[in-house]
């Protein structure tokens, strides 16, 4: 059985893999949702991730399709007892106003529950900083959820070393919840928006981290090795960038260290996330219940100290 991890100094404890639910409702249908979902709980997981803004950015969609989605899935098959349910507010305007102004954290976080099914939410994230809202009616607003008994656990998402710092350091002062988990953009090609003073921070002071495109949407599966296959998914265009830059001398890297383990590629960007200093388990989506069969096996793969750092070094 895979071991639990603490989520920084939380009471949360959760495998080293998170499922992304960005997914739900987009690329994935109501079918293919709910499969992916089932395998992955089947197979030992426990944290869903979503946010309020998903799929806002599809033509027709209006944000809250994928917290429908996993709503839908949790009273149909009642498994609300075995998962944890992250979410996040601060990237979709609406009631109340934009990003974490008070009035608009309240109303989002009710619409979340709605939509969910759910009187709580296991981990509530800020989505993004805001700088035009003072951080300390930020920490009074997510206060106040949390002693509504809405929210269990507060996390930030996307933000920069010296902000987090305030924002914790305000909210411990003035005695009010504060934030315990980290979502940074960060996998084997991207590494600068984490690495650094904002990972040293966390491991310092213990907080969790938890992040996103953990396969650097799809490309650290292998799948885009030409142009001619960037037209292979919705996130294909991405992909050139990568191509072009350090993405090459990775996906060789990858393949060498796939050859001595017989891992796939999927399951070694996530073992390298799993190893790093302060994080707790990295984020990735899939579409279909056998990608789910494929990333399950990265919590407990156990690359070596060389494995790793030959990963590391490609993606300098």
């Amino acid at each position: 059985m895979t071991d639990l991890r603490r989520l920084g100094a939380s009471d949360l404890k959760i495998p080293p893999l998170v499922l992304g639910g960005n997914v739900f409702g987009w690329t994935a249908d109501r079918d293919a949702s709910f499969a992916v979902l089932d395998a992955f709980v089947d197979g030992g997981g426990t944290m869903i991730d979503t946010a309020d803004v998903y799929s806002a950015w599809v033509p027709g969609h209006h944000g809250g399709e994928s917290e429908t989605m996993i709503g839908e899935w949790l009273r149909t098959g009642g498994k609300r007892d075995r998962v944890q349910i992250a979410t996040k507010v601060g990237m979709m305007p609406s009631d109340g106003g934009e990003k974490l102004s008070p009035a608009r954290m309240a109303a989002a976080c009710d619409a979340s529950l709605r939509r969910l099914g759910t009187d709580y939410i296991d981990l509530y994230f800020a989505h993004q900083d805001d700088d035009s809202t003072p951080q300390d009616a930020v920490a009074e607003a997510f206060a106040k959820l949390v002693e509504a008994g809405k929210v269990r656990v507060l996390g930030a998402s996307n933000f920069h070393a010296a902000r987090l710092k305030s924002a914790i350091e305000g909210a411990r002062a003035a005695g009010l919840p504060h934030y315990q988990v980290l979502q940074p953009e960060y996998n084997l090609v991207s590494r600068t928006k984490f690495e650094g003073e904002l990972q040293s921070y966390c491991v310092e002071y213990n907080i969790g981290v938890v992040p996103y495109y953990g396969l650097a949407s799809g490309f650290l599966t292998g799948k885009y090795r030409s142009a001619d296959d960037l037209n292979k998914s919705v996130r294909g265009g991405r992909m050139a960038e990568l191509l072009e830059g350090k993405g090459q001398a990775m996906l060789a890297a990858m393949d060498d260290v796939a050859e001595e383990t017989g891992a796939t590629h999927a399951q070694l960007a996530l073992a390298w996330l799993i190893a790093q200093p302060g994080v707790t388990a990295p984020i990735a989506s899939a579409t279909s219940a056998e990608q789910i069969a494929d990333l399950l096996p990265a919590m407990d793969l156990r690359l070596s100290d060389d494995q790793l750092a030959r990963l590391t070094d490609a993606g300098v």
